[in-house]
């Protein structure tokens, strides 16, 4: 189950430098010009979660495996996109790949690093990328009405219910509203929202790139840009992307020390993956025995079968029924015997939704 976040936005704002210090990795070429991110690079990273460890450490696992998502890395956008201007067409090809946007800000100023657009200002560089993004979805409903009218006039089913949403999210994005603002009465509508892939549909992260000393608590720049993503009901965290580079160099003690330093509690990368996860509307449940204990990715609201279904296809067609055991239950008495003897282990069946940090042991027939 790979679950993709794209990370967008106009050149030179720190994109190429965040990517490689998410990974890890030179594999995006970071330089002070437009589109030297010429390919999208794609780099899986483990998604922290201090839960892992506490859970490994009760049922004295050889090892843990954490989850991991998936980060791409996309060429810069300029104006004019939408009609093929620079690198245009293959960011849209490449961002409709993608289940989640995050979108990279420059909150700083540095006389150094050439802006596009001439002058430091994130909320015209999202209202930039946000308009291409409009223009192309509107070109794309556009093309797509006028048939599924006739479809829908000849009694197309299909067509019919999938044809109120797309004029509605015409409308909308003539109103210069992103699709992703649509109200969708039901699942049902929800559905048929994401499968017209449309490219202001999509979750948007806004990340906030700014100076080394504002890293801690952001400045006026990436409080702007938070007020833009309340108003939109998109999340924003506030990263320096020059630091997270250098502490990705460095082993766990040095980071520690080095994050001390500065003031900060963790990376913000750290911050970052974990809002890219939930973004996605993924959750995790862990399994854990003498030889691993490790973390299962699956979208919130999913069913017991289909959860073990990640680990192997055969647990989900022979599924019986999970124990599961709440995180906080396990780890407060010491263990899985000890959460059956004061009985917070339970046996669910088909019908159960899996919570996040559910500690899960399936049963199922071979």
């Amino acid at each position: 189950m790979g679950f993709q976040c794209g990370i967008v936005g106009l050149p030179n704002v720190g994109k190429s430098t965040l990517f490689n210090a998410l990974t890890k990795t030179a594999a995006a070429q970071a330089a002070n010009y437009p589109f030297c991110t010429i390919e999208p690079n794609t780099g899986e990273v483990a998604v922290p979660d201090p839960r892992l460890d506490a859970v490994r450490k009760i049922a004295g696992s050889r090892e843990i495996i954490p989850t991991r998502i998936t980060f791409v890395d996309i060429a810069g956008l300029v104006r004019g996109a939408s009609k093929g201007e620079g690198l245009g067409n293959q960011f849209l090809a490449n961002i409709r790949e993608v289940d989640a946007i995050v979108h990279v800000l420059r909150c700083f100023e540095d006389d150094d690093i050439t802006h596009v657009e001439g002058t430091v200002d994130p909320i015209a560089d999202a209202e930039t990328v946000e308009t291409e993004l409009m223009v192309a979805d509107m070109e794309s409903l556009e093309r797509r009405i006028a048939p599924l009218k006739k479809k829908a006039t000849g009694g197309d089913k299909e067509a019919k219910a999938v044809l109120p949403i797309m004029e509605a999210a015409l409308v909308l994005l003539q109103e210069g509203k992103p699709a992703r603002m649509l109200p969708v009465s039901d699942t049902e509508e929800a559905r048929l929202l994401q499968g017209l892939n449309l490219l202001t549909a999509k979750p948007i992260l806004y990340v906030c790139n700014v100076d080394e000393a504002s890293a801690g608590e952001g400045n006026d720049l990436s409080r702007k840009v938070a007020e833009m993503a309340e108003a939109q009901g998109a999340a924003c965290v506030v990263i320096s992307a020059a630091i997270e580079a250098e502490i990705s160099q460095l082993d766990k003690e040095e980071q520690d020390e080095y994050l001390q330093t500065i003031g900060l509690e963790e990376p913000g990368l750290d911050r970052l993956i974990r809002a890219g996860y939930e973004l996605l509307g993924l959750i995790t449940y862990f399994t854990a025995g003498p030889k691993e204990t490790r973390a299962w990715t699956i979208t919130r609201g999913t069913k017991a079968p289909a959860a073990a279904g990640v680990i192997h296809s055969d647990f989900e067609r022979g599924f019986i029924r999970a124990q599961t055991i709440a995180y906080d239950d396990y780890t407060a008495l010491g263990g899985e015997t000890a959460a059956k003897e004061a009985g917070k282990a339970r046996d669910e069946g088909k019908e159960y939704i899996v919570k996040d940090g559910d500690i899960l042991l399936f049963k199922f027939a071979t």
